[in-house]
């Protein structure tokens, strides 16, 4: 089955591949399953926040002795399991899922989903180990983002991370088309705003719904670095709409089965 042209922009945000195939589902329901279409939208307005939706800021989220502990563990991570992958589009390193952090975030769950105003259930996590070659790009995460609890552990300096208003997400590929990050960051109608996090400061954003990102690392003298630890949270019982492949059966229409590369986007 021939499907629509779903080139991904060759200069594009990170995991904007999630939404290139729900744009491309939407194409699908409509020519095999028309009148599904509207259900299959609006299945996903869960997963998106009210346009008056801002971070929320919780200075001290964690206290002195868990951030000792939290540093501890993070000193005990086996070498093998630190992944490089990012090194180069974000100069950092990464550990995703690690067990202590895993059960951490299932005991944040309540905590969370007061900041966020709705039930929520643990998604993934990954510690963040930000180099002197630190910068993170303007990107929409992929919704098994929905909420984000970012968490400073420690610091070379405070390093500020500027988030978006809430936005509706793209709906065609040509709103999904490469934008040039300067572009992006200029914007007058994103009301872009900075936030500065100390060691023991956490924020509660909608990575899926806001823009965000972070200017490269300042330079200076001495190590360069940003330890963060993120905790994804989406809402409770929706994380089988978070996963392409389960689509077809979620929706009953087979032919959304057939689009290249579900299996694939899979966080």
């Amino acid at each position: 089955m021939q499907t629509a042209n779903t080139e991904t922009p060759q200069r594009t945000w990170y995991d904007a591949q999630w939404l290139a195939k729900y744009i491309e589902a939407k194409e699908v329901v409509a020519r095999a399953a028309p009148h599904r279409l509207e259900e299959f939208v609006h299945a996903f307005d869960v997963l998106r926040v009210s346009p008056d939706f801002s971070q929320r800021f919780e200075p001290g989220f964690l206290g002195p002795d868990e951030l000792d502990w939290v540093r501890d563990i993070i000193r005990e991570i086996p070498r093998e399991r630190i992944e490089l992958h990012e090194i180069e589009n974000f100069g950092r390193f990464v550990v995703h899922d690690w067990p202590t952090f895993t059960t951490m975030q299932e005991q944040l769950v309540e905590r969370v989903s007061a900041l966020a105003g709705e039930a929520v259930e643990a998604s993934y996590n990954f510690l963040s180990l930000y180099t002197k070659m630190g910068v993170c790009q303007p990107h929409l995460d992929a919704p098994s983002a929905k909420w984000t609890l970012d968490i400073c552990v420690d610091q070379s300096e405070p390093w500020p991370i500027s988030f978006s208003q809430a936005i509706p997400w793209p709906e065609s590929f040509e709103e999904l088309r490469a934008i040039p990050f300067e572009t992006i960051k200029a914007d007058p109608r994103l009301h872009f705003r900075e936030e500065v996090l100390t060691p023991g400061d956490a924020i509660l954003f909608s990575g899926t719904n806001q823009w965000h990102f972070r200017n490269a690392l300042p330079r200076g003298e001495g190590r360069r670095f940003c330890d963060l630890l993120f905790f994804h949270f989406v809402p409770a019982g929706a994380r089988p709409l978070t996963h392409p492949k389960h689509w077809a059966k979620l929706f009953d229409v087979p032919e959304l089965a057939e689009i290249e590369g579900l299996d694939r986007i899979d966080y």
